[in-house]
């Protein structure tokens, strides 16, 4: 985690000296900031798991992943901030690190190191080692995993086509209703931002408390909590993309309220995984589903959303707002999709968690024949 947050950092700065004749240059750093976080990030929640079980688990992924949208809304603060602020937008480059610097630190002194499992396993961790293609077998077969996975790839779809082009088809409404002269005099990245943080804290908090509440109570709470917040923010989504041609506040109201549905998921996936999956295998699960998320998420969503509002009154400046408008619809659709996904997902996932706890020792196995005779048992055991 200390080396991956270190390159993090360390392209971070790079790509802030840049100039705009290597452009090539600041692509392939942007690239390493990602590696240098996806090599953190993948590590970082199955500490947690080492550390904490049950409820105390639930709330302190809560805290982890509450940051994911609280440093994304941060980001269009101080970042917008600091490059009116000095007038040169490499500063909204360059506080990314010196922020981390101080997560950096406190890394190196504070974090621990404890065995896989300990958590679960009493202190004494998990010790079986297993090879990466076995572990991808493994999870293959796991039915929650996959189908949770393939949510969390249209959840990341969703909030990666909204951050990139919310903001944009905002500042482009103003202009529609001539509020604005031209796109990007408005605040909208300031308050999209303040938006972001706020939902990102009610959301995690909220799903992390539904989530304990009833998950004792109803077995597969966990994948509807995800399938109620994908599927609840459809209408929301129909509705700011339809309303900001009439009302910039109104559209802010369901923006919020689409993003803390969505913000419901992120701190009750991360638990879905670590429950369904075995300690020593984690970090591979963490690292494929970040993989898949992002390569079919929002590594391609702006994007696919660019090309398809480019499509639709091709070389039309005057009707841009209304092909960004038809083009966002691609939004609500894959909420739907990811909403089933996560119902699925809530078909298999007693199954699968039933099945860690056995192995951790954490539910007593039922016994698979009724009072043997001992030599039948211990043939039994033998075939076990």
């Amino acid at each position: 985690m200390i080396g991956g947050l270190s390159v993090w950092l360390l392209t971070a700065t790079a790509s802030s000296f840049v100039n705009k004749s290597q452009f090539w240059l600041l692509a392939l750093l942007r690239g390493l900031v990602g590696t240098g976080e996806a090599s953190y990030s993948t590590v970082a929640p199955t500490i947690i798991s080492d550390l904490f079980t049950g409820g105390k688990r639930s709330i302190m992924i809560c805290i982890f992943y509450i940051f994911i949208p609280v440093g994304s809304g941060l980001g269009y603060i101080t970042g917008r901030g600091f490059a009116s602020l000095t007038g040169d937008w490499h500063w909204a480059l360059r506080i990314t690190p010196i922020m981390g610097s101080v997560g950096l630190i406190l890394m190196i002194v504070l974090c621990p190191n404890p065995p896989r499992g300990a958590a679960e396993t009493h202190g004494e961790g998990v010790t079986e080692q297993s090879s990466y293609l076995e572990d991808v077998k493994y999870l293959l077969k796991n039915k929650s995993y996959v189908w949770s996975s393939l949510g969390v790839t249209a959840l990341a779809f969703l909030t990666g086509a909204l951050a990139f082009w919310l903001p944009t088809f905002l500042s482009r409404a103003r202009v529609y209703q001539k509020l604005s002269d031209k796109p990007g005099d408005s605040s909208d990245s300031y308050i999209f931002g303040a938006v972001t943080v706020a939902t990102g804290i009610l959301g995690g908090a909220l799903g992390t408390s539904l989530s304990r509440r009833f998950r004792d109570k109803v077995p597969n709470a966990d994948p509807l909590i995800c399938a109620v917040g994908m599927l609840g923010s459809v209408p929301c989504l129909f509705i700011t993309i339809f309303v900001a041609s009439a009302s910039i506040p109104a559209t802010y109201v369901f923006i919020f309220l689409g993003e803390l549905l969505l913000s419901l998921n992120w701190a009750v996936l991360a638990d879905i995984l670590l429950y369904v999956v075995v300690p020593t295998r984690r970090a591979t699960a963490e690292a494929l589903q970040i993989t898949v998320g992002h390569l079919l998420g929002d590594a391609g969503s702006p994007y696919l959303l660019g090309v398809i509002s480019d499509a639709i009154y091709p070389g039309s400046p005057e009707r841009n707002f209304d092909s960004l408008k038809y083009s966002l619809l691609l939004c609500p659709v894959v909420g739907i999709v990811g909403g089933v996904f996560f119902v699925i997902t809530a078909i298999y996932i007693a199954e699968d968690r039933k099945a860690v706890q056995q192995l951790l020792g954490e539910e007593p196995q039922p016994p698979q024949h009724p009072a043997p005779e001992p030599s039948v048992e211990l043939s039994n055991r033998g075939n076990v």
